[in-house]
């Protein structure tokens, strides 16, 4: 990545940034485009690198996630390779205090008009994670990779769930660079956004909910 702007020796000043906020009790949610591997066998440096650092991980999938598997081969995966800090969100959610840790992939306004079906997959992944968080009693928090509000731009089937659901925030990731100033931080139909891209972060882990105790991390 550090032939993109704005993104010079990144590594390490994620690095710093994270060993000095997160704790090892804290979760961390990295919200897609987590490895440039082509195989989930060629993840491994990337994967070590979050290994040592403190928290655990919850892993969504973004757009360049192309090493990304079935659920079962990379949980399998993370166990053989000893990564017990990490999970993958996908198609489910977990318990976090009060709060049911949910999300996709999802959609966005760069995505090919005709590929409604991997939408409404995306849709029905979404409406999965959401119902694995009420079903625990939780209220659902959600992590999207893709803006659902970009600009003009509004993806009306995520918003439908989002809404129906009575989902209160929301946050996403995808959006670099110049792309970030059409990124919609706000309320939208009564949903709070936020976006939490790395680079738009200054690579600073962005604190979600300050308001629950340690022991409920």
């Amino acid at each position: 990545m550090d032939k993109f702007r704005g993104w010079e020796n990144y590594e390490q000043r994620l690095s710093e940034h994270w060993l000095s906020i997160v704790k090892p009790s804290d979760t961390v949610v990295i919200a897609g485009d987590i490895s440039w591997a082509m195989k989930l066998t060629d993840t491994l440096t990337d994967f070590a690198f979050l290994h040592r650092l403190p928290g655990k991980k919850l892993l969504m999938k973004g757009n360049h996630d192309y090493w990304w598997s079935t659920k079962k081969k990379m949980d399998d995966w993370l166990v053989m390779n000893d990564l017990n800090d990490m999970s993958i969100l996908f198609n489910n959610a977990f318990a976090y205090g009060p709060y049911a840790v949910c999300g996709t992939r999802g959609w966005s306004y760069d995505c090919p008009e005709n590929e409604r079906n991997v939408l409404l997959r995306e849709v029905g992944r979404l409406e999965a994670s959401i119902q694995s968080g009420i079903d625990m009693g939780l209220e659902p928090l959600v992590f999207l990779h893709y803006p659902p509000v970009y600009g003009d731009y509004v993806c009306e089937e995520i918003m439908e769930v989002l809404r129906r659901c009575e989902i209160k925030k929301c946050w996403y990731g995808h959006l670099h660079g110049a792309a970030r100033n059409k990124a919609f931080i706000g309320s939208f139909d009564g949903i709070e956004m936020r976006l939490i891209s790395a680079d738009y972060l200054q690579f600073i882990p962005k604190l979600i909910l300050p308001d629950i105790s340690e022991d409920a991390q």
